[in-house]
């Protein structure tokens, strides 16, 4: 099984419906998907020296599952309430450590 990051963006075109994150996520939770998640608030940008990379701010939440490929994370976009409602969500794989 590999472990991917749905990465909320603040794009949708419609009403996004706060209460259905509670079904979506308790859906996940049940099949045994859900690792993690949260919404994403403001935040500032670092760099060591030198003028750092603009905060990306489109970013709202993220949730961290786990799939057995990225098209088997693609099916479980599904209720997701960014996804429903016409926004953005981004699926990144996370590197499997060893």
């Amino acid at each position: 099984m590999a472990e991917f990051l749905f990465l909320m963006h603040s794009d949708t075109r419609e009403p996004v419906i706060e209460t259905n994150w509670t079904a979506y996520t308790e859906r996940l939770v049940s099949i045994g998907a859900m690792r993690a998640g949260s919404a994403i608030g403001g935040g500032r940008s670092f760099r060591h020296s030198g003028q750092p990379a603009r905060l990306t701010d489109h970013i709202v939440g993220y949730l961290k599952i786990e799939a057995e490929s990225i098209d088997h994370a693609v099916t479980m976009l599904d209720g997701n309430p960014t996804y429903e409602a016409n926004g953005t969500v981004e699926i990144r794989e996370l590197p499997q450590s060893r």
